[in-house]
């Protein structure tokens, strides 16, 4: 069983959500304050986080911002303006994913479930490679990633992103092919999502010299150089 946390101070919903997703055969455990939810993600492991945006004191921004300076745990935020300013600045502080309130609860489930089988597949490291490009050197089974010596961190997500593009290197990757590659669902129309991923990978690698390897084909997707370049 699958553990998550749901950080949210809107304590109906989140006893809602709770039934549900214990129905939905996952472990959750709730916290109403963005404080109390960082206190409960040092102390216990969790799969994945449900993360509101909306909260007094502590937003979720502020949540998240601390969040990644201590772990990679994927998160789904979940925002109640539906703005895309909100959307983007989550995804640019290192969310996995986003939805807006009031959201589907089948929709939700199907996000979770996606991220879910993304970590599950990392048990599985028979056929896990190391990947050598540009200066840039990934290892499939421990998750690690450096830029020219130099360790970076990624979250789950931008992990995953850049592995695609590192197996497919010198060939075009539809913004459809990774929508379902990495986030587990076909992608949906005006969704910045994958956009956003790809920008952070950029800043992360050009921080340490990697700079122009993933390129944009306009309309398309996106591609890594080839090796030979």
């Amino acid at each position: 069983m699958h553990k998550v946390l749901l950080i949210d101070d809107d304590m109906a919903l989140t006893d809602l959500l709770s039934d549900y997703l214990l129905q939905q055969q996952f472990d959750v455990a709730v916290a109403n304050s963005p404080e109390r939810g960082l206190k409960m993600l040092k102390q216990l492991d969790y799969d994945l986080l449900l993360l509101d945006v909306m909260m007094p004191i502590m937003d979720g921004f502020e949540a998240l911002r601390q969040l990644r300076q201590f772990s990679n745990i994927p998160v789904i935020m979940l925002t109640a303006k539906g703005d895309d300013y909100d959307k983007i600045l989550g995804l640019e502080l290192g969310a996995d994913d986003y939805l807006s309130k009031p959201f589907n609860h089948r929709e939700l489930l199907a996000r979770m479930k996606a991220l879910i089988r993304r970590l599950d597949s990392n048990t599985g490291f028979a056929a896990a490679k190391k990947f050598s490009l540009h200066g840039i050197q990934l290892d499939e089974a421990s998750h690690l990633v450096s830029v020219n010596g130099t360790s970076i961190v990624l979250t789950g997500t931008e992990f995953h992103m850049l592995l695609q593009l590192m197996k497919h290197a010198g060939q075009l990757l539809t913004k459809d092919q990774l929508s379902e590659q990495v986030l587990g669902r076909k992608l949906a129309p005006f969704d910045r999502s994958l956009d956003m991923h790809v920008s952070n990978i950029r800043k992360k690698l050009a921080h340490h010299g990697a700079t122009e390897i993933i390129r944009t084909v306009r309309g398309n997707g996106y591609m890594m150089a080839a090796p030979s370049e």
